[in-house]
């Protein structure tokens, strides 16, 4: 009798469960002990065993080739880069997810986005949660993005949210932000795994019963995740990341998840004092004019995704007061920049253990390409040796720790875009016997360089004529 007393106390007992995972424990903790994730572990009932029967169906199942994708296709938003991201724009029915630092710019964008898309035979409605619907008109004021089938609401709640819906009809709803929202059939504040996670299934399923295409803003934790639970990532359709530094113009959108394109394009925004504008050609951006060369500087070509960014290097090598030399990179990654460093001076001779050493970029832009390393070096080598690179020279190729000039990716777009610019020699890693070369574009000039002391070679050769 004892037993089956406490058999029906342990059945009846609440569990625990993490938001993040689904890791189900005993008791409540801070953490959970198997995604490490802070804040995840909630309380809900221990549900009963049942047996799943068969149900009614929605739509009788069809041959694949009977089934209409017409419906699927996407709808361009306007907004050019956007669409480029998306694949050629939104298909209704979707569900995005864009998510971004605070003050990025997520909402500028896509109140432009909703401007763009709303027209006589198509209504957009915005719901905003976390500004009043005078804010977003003051912002709509200043990008001029006003029109008759844009349609505004501040709200919080989301049955209020689906009254909406029922009201204005609309073909596209930007919801900003997901975390603002709650539902009051359940239990919790608005941002919390459980409220997330309640808003966004109810606004998918919305969405594909009406063909509704929906995009959803969403936070990103101190790491750069995006905040909730990582559910949510899996529900929706696509996710994008909105990326920039507040003290730079350049806004780059690029696909983590696409389940309508590719994720592997990015695209470029510039955010000025009337808006966000699209960027078509934005190499310029990480460019700096004059009218002579100056040592310390080196051309490369970087690949976002699959679109080709010509962007400059600049190093300045200073004899050291001190008796630890000062190392600082910026836009670059800071252990890759002192592993080039380490290799030209092991491998090539290179004197810069006694040097002060500044490494950046300019724009702005971040490079994580590999192929970077070699305008790295090229651009510390010609700053020691205080001798410029001609100016109509870029170089692009990854460096190993044996010295060594590692082939890329991409070469043929990469040399494409520096010959569009007016670029006539390119550095490039040197070809297996027997690999075939790229195309070279017309009036281009390929230099092949296999390791440091080949490029070092070629380096003074190009110096003194």
């Amino acid at each position: 009798m004892a037993t089956t007393s406490k058999s029906a106390r342990t059945a009846n007992r609440p569990a625990f469960r993490c938001g993040e995972c689904g890791t189900t424990i005993a008791k409540w903790v801070g953490r959970c002990p198997e995604c490490q994730a802070w804040g995840t572990v909630e309380e809900y009932g221990v549900p009963k065993a049942r047996t799943a029967t068969a149900g009614p169906v929605s739509a009788p199942a069809r041959p694949i080739g009977e089934v209409n994708a017409i419906t699927a296709q996407a709808r361009p938003t306007g907004v050019g880069e956007l669409d480029r991201v998306l694949g050629g724009g939104v298909v209704p029915g979707s569900v995005i997810l864009l998510a971004g630092e605070p003050g990025v710019g997520k909402s500028t964008l896509l109140l432009a986005v909703a401007a763009a898309g709303a027209e006589p035979d198509r209504r957009v409605l915005v719901v905003t949660g976390e500004e009043s619907a005078a804010q977003v008109r003051m912002r709509a004021d200043r990008i001029g993005a006003l029109d008759d089938n844009l349609y505004l609401a501040a709200e919080t709640d989301l049955g209020a949210v689906l009254g909406h819906l029922d009201q204005v009809k609309p073909a596209l709803l930007v919801l900003d932000s997901v975390q603002t929202f709650s539902s009051s059939e359940i239990d919790g504040a608005p941002g919390g795994m459980t409220q997330v996670r309640e808003v966004a299934s109810a606004l998918i399923r919305v969405a594909k019963e009406r063909e509704l295409a929906v995009i959803l803003v969403g936070h990103v934790t101190k790491d750069g995740s995006i905040a909730g639970p990582r559910l949510l990532e899996h529900l929706v359709d696509v996710v994008l990341q909105f990326e920039g530094d507040r003290h730079s113009p350049l806004r780059l959108v690029r696909a983590i998840k696409n389940r309508f394109g590719p994720t592997d394009e990015i695209g470029c925004f510039e955010m000025r004092d009337t808006g966000i504008e699209g960027l078509a050609d934005p190499s310029g951006l990480f460019l700096t004019r004059r009218s002579e060369p100056v040592p310390g500087t080196c051309v490369t070509v970087t690949l976002e995704g699959r679109r080709p960014l010509v962007c400059e290097v600049q190093a300045l090598v200073a004899p050291s007061t001190l008796p630890q030399p000062r190392r600082a990179t910026s836009g670059l990654d800071s252990a890759r920049v002192s592993m080039v460093m380490a290799v030209l001076e092991r491998r090539g001779r290179v004197p810069l253990g006694k040097n002060d050493v500044f490494v950046a970029t300019v724009g702005g832009v971040r490079l994580v390409d590999p192929a970077a390393d070699l305008a790295v070096a090229l651009a510390m080598t010609t700053g020691t040796m205080d001798q410029p690179l001609p100016p109509t020279v870029v170089a692009f190729g990854e460096v190993g720790l044996a010295g060594e000039v590692r082939p890329v990716t991409g070469l043929a777009r990469r040399l494409s875009e520096a010959a569009r610019l007016g670029f006539k020699v390119a550095l490039v890693p040197r070809h297996a016997e027997g690999e075939d070369l790229p195309k070279v574009p017309s009036g281009m000039r390929i230099v092949q360089v296999s390791d440091i002391a080949d490029m070092l070679v070629t380096l003074h050769t190009m110096i003194s004529r």
